[in-house]
């Protein structure tokens, strides 16, 4: 607890224990406010502060033409944003006063009310809170103005009586409202609250203060209320105006007054100890303390008025006591004077020593921050040069990103091309799928490697072997055409010789059902009682026939020719390089070649193909056997000479499936009619005419390929992955694009039922009239118009009913397509 001296009968005594309320608005009188507390409260043990601000209502909105609209007649949202707007403009503007608190390292709650009665406001708040202390900044002229004058009195009439309220003017306390009554306390800079003396005293008291304008209020408290005599007193000094320098001012120097009166005072107090014969006679008590109270001696009475003569001259004392004390102490004034002399020039040493410090410390500051500005130019110059090659840097980064982005560009170009050219091969790949996918559907169990079919229905298919049913006859068994549930397909029946025929059949059997290929023919089922086997039916034949147009078929393209050339080349490095162990067909030929109905080949007839031993798993493995297999013209001579088979064996038979394809001509003696052309540069001559218009370079170039397969040392021969496969796939390129070509150029005749027999025209909206025909539905509509029988039986018609033929209408859109 405090004191607090009024003037009244009755001290204030002012609460530590609760947070202390400071309302303050947009005026430098709150800062004063604010500093007051802090020097007030702040060192006392408080940690808890309150800054209350009020701010009127929001009733309405301002508009951009500068009047005022009512937040009844806006949208709830808009009001909203409004209200968040003005709340965050007063958190702004209180923000600079949180800050003293912050740096004064003391906690304050920020409350922000919205009343329009500001006095009311403030008593709710403190009465909500139980506050008891609330401190407001007030005006310069006095303690407020005529208006805030009515608002003092509100706050103070509205505030719990439980309150104070003190009331600042310039960091000093003008009026305060002490808790516990109505009644405000009102000070003055001029007024000194005593007696004519100048002193107040209250006997139950150990507090006398003391005003003066210059000086400031002086307190004087006694540690020893026990003790008579007065020369255990505590002086203390403080001003109000040093108080609220404090609160802004990192470094407080006491006023030169207040530094003099501090000095003479030491001085006169040794004066007084050391000599004695200075003292007045009679009891020291009494020239020490009159009557007991706290008045000064006479030595340091006199230096008192000596340094303050202004106030000296208002204080009340006798003509004769002056002249008493001026007789007998003139030795003391002198020495006196000369000391205070002295002790004024020590202090103006002092007060220089400091000014040339200051003045040594500035000129250091000032070296340190032209010494920072020179490094921060310097910093500065590296940063711009830094700048500059970051924008060098830029500069090559985008240039790189356009040449990128133009490289992209050709790179998305040069895709989209080969998209258009991969498009018809994903195609036709996916006709071969779902070929493959509908043979595959006929293996019945997944578990079995293949479908096990009755003889029964085997000789119910053929109907009974017919002859009309017999596609071809081979050296070990004869094919027929059948249809097995309901599945076209090609039944392959082993002659009669037993060990042969079995030895063919499981060797034919084993490979087919163990490995799938899209240019392999692909096994259905067998029949093992009677050495059956059923493959997929190859609607064109075999390439042989195709080749020497048997029964008038029409001859194949050169483009299909490199194509098929691929497929074989394809499947024979499959067989090649097959896991475990390698596969060699050892009877190539065009007539073991089948074409389906789309001219895909797929190699068949795999009786005689061997599997390599494992131990000589490798490619380019060979192994000997005794018996010779094969067709001549197509068994490799090295086969032929030393009986060792390996997967160039392969390489020299498709070497003259290459020449065959070329010539169109029998095997016998082709090469060397081949090598003859090539040496005289007739290659042309020597080509068949039929297959249309050979690319001359790149035809040149697959027949030296094929008579580098008919090598007669397999060492010589080419290998298949590496050097025939790769440059087959460049010819393939070539005859895709020269196939698309070819398609888009031919154009096929509609089919009779095309044909309106009205126009003779293909028909746009086919329909069925009553007499069963179809008619384009104008021609028919235009002919009913004027006749009443049909164009095709010249008969009355039933009825003039027309019926859409939806069918017919999607055969000739699909017609029409194919054209485009």
């Amino acid at each position: 607890m405090e004191m607090l001296e009024t003037g009244d009968e009755h001290p204030i005594i002012i609460p530590t224990s609760s947070a202390v309320v400071v309302a303050v608005t947009v005026s430098r009188r709150s800062v004063y406010a604010i500093g007051w507390a802090l020097q007030k409260f702040g060192p006392e043990g408080r940690n808890k502060f309150k800054m209350l601000h009020v701010r009127p209502c929001v009733t309405s909105i301002p508009t951009p033409m500068g009047n005022y609209i009512s937040l009844s007649q806006v949208r709830a949202e808009v009001a909203d944003a409004y209200k968040m707007e003005v709340e965050a403009k007063a958190r702004r503007m209180l923000a600079p006063f949180e800050q003293i608190f912050i740096e004064r390292k003391v906690a304050v709650d920020v409350v922000v009310i919205e009343a329009d009665e500001i006095a009311e406001a403030i008593a709710a708040e403190i009465a909500k809170h139980s506050n008891t202390e609330l401190v407001i900044g007030a005006s310069a002229s006095g303690m407020f103005s005529r208006k805030s004058k009515n608002l003092a009195s509100r706050i103070s009439e509205c505030a719990p009586s439980c309150c104070t309220v003190y009331v600042i003017s310039k960091g000093k306390l003008t009026t305060v409202r002490p808790s516990g009554t109505d009644k405000l306390i009102k000070y003055n800079n001029s007024d000194v609250k005593s007696s004519s003396s100048g002193s107040n005293k209250d006997e139950n008291s150990d507090t006398l203060s003391t005003s003066d304008n210059n000086v400031g209020t002086i307190f004087y408290e006694r540690t020893d209320t026990s003790s008579s005599s007065g020369s255990d007193l505590n002086y203390s000094l403080q001003t109000d105006q040093e108080a609220s320098m404090d609160s802004y001012s990192p470094i407080k120097y006491p006023t030169i007054d207040v530094q003099r009166f501090q000095a003479l005072s030491t001085i006169n107090q040794a004066l007084h100890n050391t000599k004695p014969s200075l003292r007045h006679s009679g009891d020291p008590s009494v020239n020490e303390r009159r009557d007991g109270r706290g008045s000064y001696s006479s030595d340091r009475y006199r230096s008192f008025q000596t340094d303050f003569p202004s106030w000296y001259s208002d204080q009340p004392a006798s003509s004769d006591e002056q002249q008493k004390l001026s007789s007998s102490d003139d030795q003391v004034d002198i020495n006196f004077e000369l000391e205070r002399l002295r002790v004024e020039i020590r202090h103006v040493r002092g007060m220089f020593a400091v000014a040339q410090s200051e003045t040594i410390n500035a000129s250091r500051q000032l070296k340190t921050l032209t010494k920072r500005r020179i490094e921060e130019s310097a910093k500065l110059g590296e940063i711009n040069l830094r700048e500059e090659k970051a924008r060098e840097l830029a500069s090559e980064e985008k240039e790189k990103h356009e040449a990128a982005k133009k490289e992209l560009e050709l790179v998305m170009e040069r895709t989209k091309n080969e998209s258009l050219r991969r498009k018809d091969a994903e195609s036709k790949a996916a006709r071969d799928t779902n070929e493959k996918q509908k043979f595959e559907k006929a293996l019945g169990d997944p578990g079995d490697k293949y479908m096990k079919y009755k003889w029964e229905d085997i000789v119910s298919a053929t109907s009974s072997f017919s002859e009309n049913l017999k596609l071809g006859a081979g050296a070990f068994g004869t094919v027929y055409k059948c249809n097995l549930q309901n599945i076209t397909a090609a039944v392959k029946v082993l002659h009669s010789n037993e060990g042969q025929r079995n030895k063919e059949f499981q060797q034919e059997l084993e490979i087919l059902s163990k490995i799938r290929h899209p240019h392999l023919l692909l096994l259905l089922g067998a029949c093992p009682e009677k050495g059956c086997l059923v493959y997929e039916y190859m609607e064109n034949g075999n390439l042989e026939d195709r080749l020497f147009q048997k029964n008038n078929t029409p001859p194949m393209p050169w483009f299909d020719r490199y194509r098929v050339a691929w497929e074989v080349a394809s499947a024979l490095l499959f067989l090649h390089t097959s896991k475990p162990t390698p596969i060699i067909h050892r009877d190539l030929k065009p007539a073991n070649i089948l074409l389906d109905h789309n001219f895909v080949s797929k190699i068949g007839d795999v009786g005689l193909s061997t599997w390599l031993p494992s131990v000589t798993s490798s490619v380019s493995a060979t192994y000997t056997e005794t018996d010779l297999v094969g067709t001549l013209c197509y068994i490799d001579p090295e086969y032929q000479r030393s009986g060792s088979i390996s997967p160039k064996s392969d390489v020299y038979a498709f070497g003259m499936v290459i020449l065959q394809l070329l010539t169109a001509k029998p095997a016998l003696a082709l090469a060397y009619n081949v090598e003859t052309a090539l040496e005289d540069g007739n290659l042309a001559e020597l080509l068949d005419p039929k297959a249309g218009n050979w690319p001359i370079e790149e035809t040149r170039e697959l027949a030296l390929l094929g008579m580098n397969c008919v090598e007669l040392s397999s060492c010589d021969r080419p290998d298949l992955e590496t050097t025939v496969l790769p440059f087959l796939e460049k010819l393939k390129g070539i005859a895709d694009k020269a196939n698309r070509k070819f398609s888009h150029s031919v154009q096929s005749a509609p089919a009779n039922h095309f044909i309106c027999p009205i126009l003779q025209d293909v028909m746009e909206n086919p329909c069925v009239a009553s007499d069963g025909y179809t008619y384009d539905r104008k021609a028919i509509e235009n002919w009913l118009a004027e006749n009443d029988k049909s164009p095709m039986t010249n008969m009355a018609l039933p009825d003039m009913n027309l019926t859409p033929n939806y069918s017919l209408l999607a055969a000739i859109m699909e017609w029409k397509s194919k054209l485009q």
